[in-house]
């Protein structure tokens, strides 16, 4: 797939899907949906020692590194391992040109961004101490046949239903479900109601909550049981 570099209204960079029309991030803005979506309405809930995180997908990596942004800002007496599922990764060039780590002053992050994607596919490494990141690269239909710890936090970051129905289905969301802890927060930008009543069909209690800028609402699920 042909992928341009496009930048977005906060000033963070995309990528963005010629033939899709698709953009992997918001054009509102890329580091304050991430920031918004995934630690404010996600990451932020969680009180767990050992918090295990899965994300679909990996993408740019800006997840990861937001992700990093926020531990470092705890007294990190907690350890995070961050499972991340990626079909198409994305090239050393594309890396280069998104530069992530310009948009944090911790002069530390230019290196982290860097350990974020020189780490092995299929391999944990620890990006920082109490920071492990695993990257699995394969379809997330594959999601069953992997084995993971029970997951307290999802990051469901998938393109848009409009260029791929099949990844906000039932079949892909129980996958999902079944790998959670019970009490475990799903937390996604979309704010669709077929993707509302799926989620209560597989027992999660589901909220809509503000969305980022530039979208009204968006899903925070918590698995009942």
């Amino acid at each position: 797939m042909k992928r341009e570099i496009k930048t977005t209204n906060d000033g963070s960079k995309t990528l963005y899907i010629n033939d899709l029309n698709e953009n992997y991030h918001s054009h509102h803005g890329a580091l304050q949906e991430a920031e918004h979506v995934f630690i404010k309405n996600g990451l932020n809930l969680i009180n767990d020692y050992e918090i295990n995180i899965l994300e679909l997908g990996f993408g740019t990596g800006l997840n990861v590194l937001v992700t990093i942004n926020e531990y470092l800002k705890t007294d990190k007496n907690h350890v995070i391992n961050y499972f991340t599922l990626e079909k198409y990764p994305i090239n050393e060039s594309e890396i280069n040109d998104l530069a992530y780590f310009e948009l944090f002053d911790n002069p530390e992050f230019k290196n982290i961004y860097q350990k974020i994607h020189q780490a092995d596919w299929e391999k944990q490494t620890e990006i920082i101490n109490g920071f492990n990141l695993k990257k699995i690269e394969c379809d997330f239909f594959d999601l069953k046949n992997i084995d993971l710890p029970k997951i307290n936090l999802v990051y469901f970051d998938c393109f848009g239903a409009r260029v791929q129905p099949d990844l906000w289905e039932k079949p892909l969301f129980e996958m999902v479900s079944d790998k959670m802890a019970v009490n475990g927060l799903l937390t996604t930008y979309s704010s669709k109601g077929s993707v509302r009543r799926i989620l209560q069909e597989l027992h999660f209690k589901v909220e809509k909550k503000q969305g980022p800028p530039g979208k009204r609402e968006m899903i925070n699920a918590v698995k009942e049981f």
